[in-house]
């Protein structure tokens, strides 16, 4: 296999250096390859895992943490965050990690480059930047995927590898709900996933988060508000004015988030998880009511199983 520094992704079709000669691939054939690994679901782990997120802050602190209060006894985590944060700037080590010291002030950090490598986690959560189409195009997002894929693959070939699909601004011009239907193929899936399939030949699954919002919100808007819940912006942090920030969730969107990290990393119905949850820092989160979070569940265990990428058995 050739080293990765060798190989250059070029949008949809990519060139690569195999001893002098030059070959092309085109992302019909990679698509197929593709479609010909996701046929076939990953086995549902049988117990608890030890888990790797990589990312910004739409992994945050408290995603993880209720991700682990879901699933009990046994779960841990370790994390690196930053500010808006690509998977090239964690992988360079003269890139700048705007917020670093911040963002990762607490027990569950651990350097991204040693703990990946180092084989001890079941699964490695990797988080591109926002946006995706500024990630690709300016942060050679396929390459980086496949670099940390490899890396977690060398040093452990059983380890489950997943790239957490997230949104954009809930402001952009072409429609939230449109673009998270549009982006799944054209970036996650065409630009990402399965270049960087090509790239390493590292199997990459995907969390499909942004899914499970859009499909949730559209549920919602169908009923015409569940559980206090009425609109997507239910989902986001509002500032001190009350105006609601066009990027980060609140403790109801990051609810929904970890509902999809554990449906898709255990292969398990959520259906019945508890809806009262902790932040990170113990104290009490505002998630969503009983009512909202047994739609949450219902929503994210459809989506989940919609998506063979996902590794989970339809």
């Amino acid at each position: 296999m050739v080293a990765l520094s060798r190989r250059v992704f070029l949008g949809g079709a990519a060139l690569a250096s195999l001893g002098g000669g030059t070959w092309i691939f085109r992302r019909a054939q990679v698509q197929d390859r593709a479609k010909d690994l996701y046929a076939i679901p990953l086995t549902a782990p049988n117990g608890p895992m030890q888990v790797y997120h990589l990312g910004h802050s739409l992994v945050g602190h408290d995603m993880p943490a209720m991700l682990a209060q879901m699933v009990g006894a046994g779960h841990s985590f370790h994390s690196q965050t930053g500010w808006g944060t690509s998977l090239r700037e964690h992988w360079e080590p003269d890139e700048a990690i705007n917020g670093f010291e911040r963002s990762n002030d607490h027990a569950q950090h651990r350097p991204a480059r040693a703990a990946i490598g180092s084989g001890d986690y079941d699964a490695v959560v990797l988080t591109e930047m926002v946006e995706i189409a500024d990630a690709i195009r300016y942060h050679d997002s396929p390459d980086y995927l496949a670099r940390w894929a490899s890396l977690a693959h060398e040093a452990r070939p059983d380890t489950r590898i997943y790239l957490y699909e997230t949104w954009h601004h809930t402001d952009d011009g072409n429609g939230w709900l449109n673009r998270i239907d549009r982006d799944l193929d054209k970036y996650w899936r065409d630009e990402v996933l399965y270049p960087a399939l090509h790239h390493s030949e590292v199997p990459v699954h995907l969390i499909p988060a942004g899914q499970a919002m859009a499909a949730f919100v559209r549920a919602v808007e169908q009923t015409g508000g569940v559980g206090g819940i009425v609109s997507l912006h239910d989902l986001f942090s509002r500032d001190d004015n009350g105006r609601s920030d066009t990027i980060h969730f609140n403790d109801q969107g990051a609810y929904l988030v970890a509902l999809t990290h554990y449906a898709t990393l255990y292969h398990r119905d959520p259906a019945g998880l508890p809806h009262q949850l902790n932040r990170a820092d113990g104290t009490p989160a505002n998630t969503p009511s009983a009512e909202a979070a047994q739609l949450m569940q219902r929503v994210v265990w459809d989506v989940v199983r919609a998506h063979p990428d996902s590794g989970v058995a339809a």
